[in-house]
């Protein structure tokens, strides 16, 4: 995933491209032809932030930022095809952006309605949901009101049932994302249903949704959303009813904000009718409905649902039991996980009584149908993806807005909209709402006079498609071209698992979009998928007397029994345990500092050793003078057999230690492909190499023959490292006499001839305990293998005069006797 550039790059960045880039010389080495490119994801909110703590325009911060990381890319030795580098704020790039954007409004996959977002007063600017704390603005510490203003969507929800069911056939990926992914897409078959009222002489219909129309007998309130129609006709005349809404406007919008704050609410005093009884129904206005999700009103059944519970407690509203699960006791209470079970039957239901979960659901679905208000439909949870940012520094939405023709598109031929570069953002809204010369515009229709929109585009715009620019370097007529498929779909995608649902979820549906367009011959963008864990370390802090945390760099902190610490100003400080090495913590490691002291070969060999990629790296100090430790060892013992000149094989036949070094050597070629090529296992696959490089130093040659062996796996040893660590690889390969660069060398192949052996070293168990080793010959049968195991002088003595029971023999590795 390609990284954003924001200064410097930080051990995450290390890890995930160290492991791409081991992936990337490792096919290259099996005669693969591999594209391993680079690009800056470059627009967005921390540019800004930055520009406004530096008075700088954020282009010239990030373009200084691109240029230091990417230095530090080419220390690190990364095989990156820097010939078709860029940056998502280039226009040339983002022209496409728009392009396809205007392709997405003719085909209906574009539109534009008013949506809530969080809006800071004093900064007259939108804020992302993480700038908003405790309900204020991150940087005014103002109340943060909600607004609804007319934003653009992309209509991701046509897609929505290709999106859920390819994932059965992402067989690449691991199943935790398909499941996150699968969960946040959501789909629900339940029943749509209306609740009629009456208001302004006007008969008229609530909507709402359900996975559990089996309750509807339990209904004892609706609530709707504060931005529901309903809700703000009935609050004309309802002060407390308006106070409310006024009240929400300051709350959060996202989802995860409304299932976690308290559930409030007011009543409308306006009753609605249950639709299979006629009974009145009350409506309530909650804080815990979302006007984006569902219909923006829920039926409450507070004896079945854990939110209708604690709303229907908070407001002293009926709760009604309308399911029973046998051998458990109802109590209204309390709140119990099985009033939710679907293995109930109904009960206080009238006709429905008895009825399980599916019958009840289809009676009740056929009854709310004959009656012209209900039907069963199928719901996503997922949403329309909202484009629109209230910001500077991204690109530019195509429009234009005339008095006489409304929205109009930019003509395809005025593509780019260029994003003027020397604004700088002072927190008084967005600058560009006051460039004159980027608003104002003459109408591509009429003629007329005409502005600009203001608004740019979400910043997962820019990544849902970086990767298939790649593959069309200077590409001036289209997105992409025929170059697109030979290289797509990407064969290995790496990247953390915060990006496991948007940005893959975004670029999946881009890709499809781009396929329907006729752009792209494929259908999901990543045919594998790699998520990598996140680089942990110590966390070091210290509370003044008013609460407030100073925190210290673990590298400075000296430590002692029981997880006490120093700080350099030789007073104590707390430890916090281990966590994300973050700028907030100060425990990040500084990458240009390590490879200055170390080498980029030891930070990478640490980083591929210390972990699997898929698991947490704890950073350790000691593991990375441990990696220059095995480096050194590796250099001195190529050393020592290149100082005793070049090697003249002479034939003869190998002694069995000659034997055992090649057969270790092909093994461990074995192995280390099948870790790096298939597992991903980059630690054991080290871990390999050390040990063949251990038998390599305690053999002694006798002569040219043997030494031929050593060289065998000296070569052997350098190529399977060479992914890893390739500037000491390089090296080595050149001073092994091989006059190529090692990267250009090919894998070593596996001899088969020389993985056999004439003898077998078997362990011996007793009753699952080790307790003996024995030497068979290679092809003895079963039972000469459990005769030597018997005999074994140890493995009597364990036996004793306890008769066998049984002998299981697992033929090349184990004996178990079980007595």
């Amino acid at each position: 995933m390609l990284p954003y550039p924001s200064g410097k790059l930080h051990m995450g960045h290390v890890r995930n491209y160290t492991i791409g880039d081991v992936i990337s010389r490792y096919h290259r080495m099996r005669g693969r032809n591999v594209l391993q490119p680079m690009g800056w994801d470059a627009f967005g909110l921390p540019a800004e932030n930055a520009a406004m703590e530096n008075g700088i325009p954020p282009g010239r911060w990030t373009r200084d930022n691109i240029d230091y990381m990417r230095g530090q890319l080419q220390a690190l030795g990364f095989g990156i095809d820097w010939s078709r580098e860029f940056a998502t704020c280039e226009p040339d790039y983002y022209r496409w952006n728009q392009w396809l954007f205007l392709k997405m409004l003719e085909q209906g996959l574009v539109y534009q309605k008013t949506g809530a977002v969080n809006w800071d007063p004093v900064d007259q600017t939108v804020l992302a949901n993480e700038q908003v704390i405790d309900g204020r603005g991150w940087r005014t510490g103002a109340l943060v009101e909600k607004r609804d203003i007319p934003m653009y969507y992309m209509r991701i929800t046509a897609y929505a049932d290709e999106l859920l069911a390819a994932l059965d056939d992402l067989d690449g990926w691991p199943e935790r994302v398909r499941t996150m992914q699968a969960n946040w897409i959501g789909k629900s078959e339940g029943v749509r249903i209306a609740f009629p009222y009456t208001l302004d002489g006007h008969d008229e219909k609530l909507w709402v949704f359900t996975t559990r129309a089996d309750t509807l007998m339990g209904v004892t309130f609706v609530a709707v959303a504060a931005e529901h129609p309903l809700a703000q006709r009935l609050a004309e005349g309802n002060p407390d009813a308006a106070a409310f809404i006024e009240k929400c406007r300051a709350g959060g919008v996202t989802e995860a904000e409304l299932a976690t704050q308290e559930k409030e609410g007011v009543s409308t005093g306006f009753s609605v009718r249950h639709p299979l009884t006629g009974e009145d129904v009350p409506v309530w206005i909650g804080n815990y409905v979302l006007m984006g999700y569902g219909e923006g009103a829920v039926m409450g059944v507070p004896g079945h649902d854990e939110r209708d519970f604690a709303f229907a407690h908070k407001y002293a509203l009926p709760i009604r039991q309308v399911v029973a699960v046998k051998g458990e006791q109802y109590d209204a209470a309390e709140w119990q996980a099985w009033y939710a079970a679907k293995d109930g039957a109904c009960v206080n239901s009238g006709r429905y009584d008895g009825l399980g979960f599916q019958g009840a659901t289809d009676a009740i679905a056929a009854a709310l149908e004959a009656k012209a208000l209900g039907e069963k439909r199928v719901q996503y949870r997922l949403r329309d993806w909202g484009i629109s940012r209230q910001r500077y520094w991204g690109c530019p939405i195509p429009i234009i807005h005339c008095e006489q023709c409304g929205a109009v598109p930019v003509p395809e031929d005025q593509l780019p909209v260029v994003l003027p570069e020397d604004l700088a953002p002072d927190g008084s809204g967005n600058p560009l709402a006051r460039c004159d010369s980027f608003v104002n515009c003459d109408c591509p229709r009429c003629g007329g006079r005409a502005r600009r929109e203001t608004d740019t585009m979400d910043t997962f715009v820019d990544s849902s498609w970086y990767y298939m620019r790649y593959t069309s370097p200077g590409s001036n007529s289209a997105m992409v071209d025929a170059r697109a498929d030979y290289w797509l779909p990407v064969d290995q995608y790496i990247g953390g698992i915060e990006h496991a649902i948007l940005h893959l979820l975004y670029s999946r549906f881009w890709t499809k979009v781009m396929r329907d367009l006729g752009l792209l011959k494929i259908d999901e963008p990543f045919t594998n998928l790699l998520t990598q864990g996140m680089v942990l370390n110590q966390i070091w802090f210290r509370r003044d007397a008013e609460g407030r945390v100073t925190y210290y760099d673990p590298a400075g902190v000296k430590t002692g029994a029981n997880d006490t610490g120093v700080a350099a100003d030789g007073q104590p400080v707390e430890f916090g345990g281990l966590g994300k090495m973050s700028k907030s913590k100060n425990n990040g490691v500084d990458p240009q500092t390590l490879m200055q002291r170390y080498g980029a070969d030891a930070v990478r060999l640490f980083t591929m050793f210390a972990a699997p990629p898929e698991q947490t790296l704890e950073w350790s100090e000691a593991g990375v003078e441990g990696a220059v430790r095995f480096l050194k060892r590796l250099y001195r013992t190529v050393a020592e057999h290149v100082a005793q000149g070049p090697v003249e094989a002479r034939p003869r036949e190998l002694s069995d230690a000659a034997r055992e070094l090649r057969r270790q050597t092909h093994a461990t070629i074995a192995k280390v492909g099948d870790d790096i090529g298939r597992r991903y296992t980059f630690n054991t696959a080290i871990a390999a190499v050390m040990e063949l490089l251990n038998t390599v130093n305690r053999f002694e040659p006798l002569d040219d023959a043997d030494r031929a062996v050593i060289q065998e796996a000296l070569d052997t040893a350098v190529l399977l490292l060479a992914p890893i660590v390739p500037h000491v690889c390089h090296r080595l390969w050149r001073a092994l006499g091989h006059a190529g660069a090692v990267i250009d060398a090919r894998w070593p192949k596996v001899d088969p001839h020389a993985l056999q052996r004439d003898q077998l070293d078997i362990v011996v168990q007793v009753n699952g305990k080790l307790r003996g080793r024995v030497t068979v010959d290679a092809d003895a049968d079963r039972g000469a293998v459990e005769q030597t195991a018997l005999a074994d002088e140890n493995v009597q003595r364990f036996i004793g005069d306890k008769p066998v029971r049984r002998v299981v023999v697992v033929p090349g590795k184990l004996v178990n006797v079980v007595v």
